[in-house]
């Protein structure tokens, strides 16, 4: 990502919210699940510790926007949990902005995680793994479409 590119911290109105955790939720858990196969199969995520996740439940919740996600990873494959478990064995939780900027590595886990701004709930050894694989993924460079070029 571009340096000169920077997503402020920011909060979703909570009328987006209000009106997000009243929507269906498995469309999130789908492409969720769907996304991260797609970076498996990329081999963006490293394949020994995919074997470590196998049969565990993982839920995400992007808390401004009243959303969330909840799959597992179970014979290789990540699959979309359509009903939340009650106690899933991690959960990550924050704003969007938090989760976009660890998608742009903006921010590393452990800043947003002191700062209270992700919240990790659930089995810590876990979440440990999780954080390690997320920080280790080497993101492809992203080419320039011609739409983008000036």
């Amino acid at each position: 990502m571009s340096n000169s590119f920077s997503i402020p911290r920011f909060r979703l109105p909570t009328l987006v919210s209000a009106i997000g955790s009243h929507l269906p939720q498995w469309p999130h858990s789908l492409a969720l699940a769907a996304a991260l196969n797609a970076a498996a199969k990329l081999r963006l995520l490293p394949a020994d510790s995919l074997e470590l996740l196998e049969g565990r439940c993982f839920v995400i919740e992007v808390l401004d926007a009243g959303g969330q996600a909840s799959f597992s990873y179970r014979g290789g494959i990540f699959r979309p949990l359509f009903r939340v478990p009650e106690v899933p064995d991690l959960c990550f939780r924050a704003n969007l902005s938090a989760f976009l900027q660890l998608l742009v590595r903006q921010e590393d886990p452990d800043t947003l995680f002191f700062n209270r701004e992700l919240s990790i709930v659930g089995d810590t050894e876990l979440g440990l793994l999780v954080k390690n694989m997320l920080d280790a993924v080497e993101w492809p460079p992203l080419t320039k479409a011609p739409i983008f070029r000036h």
